[in-house]
């Protein structure tokens, strides 16, 4: 074919190309211009109704799967986020890394996968006593919040984890929290639980549960209290 033919092939195959479906442009725009993730039902609201909202996303992120910035979902919500092999590009400056305790870890790791969950039955798992300050530094760090009250004597406050906490550790809900078979590969476990142990199955239903009662008002404002010296963590 003479060169001239082939050049005239070429520009006909490129504007033979389907242009792109409107409905991403506006989903890509969308996302972009939101300063804090969205949720699928609010973003299906403001497109055609005939448009699967969850196949347009799923599309939307295998297209931005191999570029500097991701289609990410971090509880339930939509964003994009730099690339993770990317993120060091964006960091100008070194900062001092907080690494939490011992204590706080454990705590953490019992609220994220017994939610929701009092500091009583914290203590209990873990064989310890929980100071106030270990639960504040969680607090603090807005991977933990107070959910409800335990319809229990005392209506102990209830705990759970945030969407900050999903986003931290680059989990798209709790259900993407290792398993048992995952945690012994990491050397966490070493085969000799006790029999019958099985591991719990973490919720991210927000709603509160049949033994749980709403916050009462001034709940919130807990007070980030200092750990005081000689207070069991």
């Amino acid at each position: 074919m003479p060169r001239l033919a082939r050049s005239h092939a070429v520009v006909e195959e490129v504007v033979a190309v389907a242009p792109r479906p409107e409905h991403l442009r506006l989903l890509e725009a969308m996302l972009f211009a939101s300063s804090e993730p969205i949720d699928a039902p609010t973003l299906a609201g403001r497109l055609p109704e005939e448009i699967d909202i969850e196949a347009a996303l799923a599309q939307l992120k295998d297209e931005y799967a191999a570029r500097g910035v991701n289609l990410v979902c971090i509880g339930g919500k939509w964003t994009f986020r730099t690339a993770s092999d990317l993120a060091w590009l964006l960091s100008r400056e070194a900062t001092e890394t907080r690494r939490l305790s011992r204590a706080a870890l454990e705590t953490l790791a019992i609220v994220a996968y017994h939610q929701p969950v009092t500091r009583a039955e914290i203590e209990d798992i873990r064989g310890v006593s929980t100071s106030k300050g270990t639960l504040d530094v969680l607090l603090e760090t807005g991977w933990v919040r107070p959910r409800g009250r335990r319809k229990a004597p005392g209506r102990p406050i209830t705990f759970g984890t945030t969407d900050a906490f999903l986003a931290h550790f680059g989990l798209e809900s709790l259900n993407h929290l290792p398993g048992l078979e995952e945690l012994k590969g990491a050397g966490l476990f070493d085969g000799r639980m006790p029999s019958g142990f099985t591991m719990p199955e973490p919720s991210d239903d927000p709603a509160l549960r049949e033994d749980e009662d709403p916050l009462d008002e001034g709940d919130l404002d807990l007070g980030l209290a200092p750990r005081q010296q000689g207070e069991p963590e």
